[in-house]
């Protein structure tokens, strides 16, 4: 796993910032082991080794897998990294410039949703549970979180790149999970990526979570049902598209129509995927990030002497 020195790595650094947390490697590097065999090995409750199991896979260091047990299901805990690479900035390298767009997750411009689906402002729902025309009431603008079962919804975004400016890289940041009844932390789901009609690649969410609060998630909402979502760094680069830095297609910048004015970006779940979980997406007041659908393209500048006069 390459890391580098922003925040796309945090998830991983706050994994290992902790004491239990490199005790659960060491014993994870010997054999995988089930939630209660960690547990009893570290003195802790279930519940907590939950919590920083749930740490270490949204780092992408370990991974889980539902097995047959003695007592039921039991989730399998599998180490899944041999090392760790950190790359850090030279003196010689620049910042990159880039233009940034935060879209609300109301902001959509069209949609085909089918349930489980809904919307909410930061202060209530709208409208109904499980009824698709409230995607269409005035107050979806205000929307923060969605979510539907199967279809898809679309935003239309501005893109304000210059003349005078080399498009190297966009990247696309979003907060996701799948859309199970209720919560459910196995419930997987193939969600769809989709810029200028160009399809980007998939991306499987493995749940709907609701273990416990999301960090900015309001107070009223149901403990019941989604809680908060997995943070998503889609790009789109000169080589390809990625997502976390793993690559997902072979789709470059020069294959999405960069240069258009606007863009139209669409997230999906198609009827014929293998994994039809739906979707959640949390803007900002919900789950465990703070910000809407952040759109920012990355570019170097023409030098002057290739410009026309």
């Amino acid at each position: 796993m390459q890391l580098d020195i922003s925040k796309d790595s945090l998830p991983v650094y706050e994994a290992l910032a902790s004491k239990v947390r490199l005790t659960i490697i060491q014993l994870l590097a010997v054999k995988s082991m089930n939630i209660k065999e960690l547990a009893e090995a570290t003195g802790l409750s279930s519940a907590i080794m939950t919590k920083h199991i749930k740490k270490l896979e949204n780092a992408g260091i370990i991974r889980t897998e539902m097995i047959p047990g003695r007592a039921g299901v039991q989730k399998l805990c599998i180490l899944c990294r041999d090392k760790l690479e950190i790359t850090f900035p030279s003196q010689q390298v620049l910042v990159k410039e880039f233009h940034q767009t935060e879209v609300s997750v109301g902001h959509y411009t069209d949609f085909f949703v089918t349930p489980t689906c809904g919307l909410a402002t930061v202060e209530k729902f709208i409208g109904e549970f499980d009824e698709p025309r409230y995607f269409l009431d005035p107050q979806r603008v205000n929307a923060k979180i969605l979510w539907f079962g199967q279809g898809y919804i679309e935003y239309k975004v501005a893109n304000f790149l210059l003349a005078t400016e080399i498009p190297e890289e966009l990247e696309i940041s979003i907060e996701l999970s799948s859309e199970a009844p209720f919560t459910n932390d196995n419930w997987p789901s193939d969600i769809t990526f989709t810029l200028n009609n160009v399809t980007l690649g998939t991306w499987t969410s493995p749940g709907d979570f609701g273990d416990s609060p999301g960090k900015y998630t309001p107070d009223w909402w149901p403990r019941v049902i989604n809680q908060y979502g997995i943070m998503k760094f889609l790009r789109v680069t000169l080589d390809g598209t990625y997502i976390d830095g793993n690559k997902i297609s072979d789709v470059t910048i020069d294959d999405i129509q960069i240069a258009n004015k606007q863009w139209v970006f669409r997230i999906a779940v198609d009827a014929d995927a293998k994994n039809v979980g739906g979707v959640t997406i949390f803007g900002s007041g919900f789950g465990n990030y703070n910000n809407d659908i952040v759109f920012r393209l990355y570019y170097s500048k023409e030098p002057p002497e290739n410009r026309s006069s």
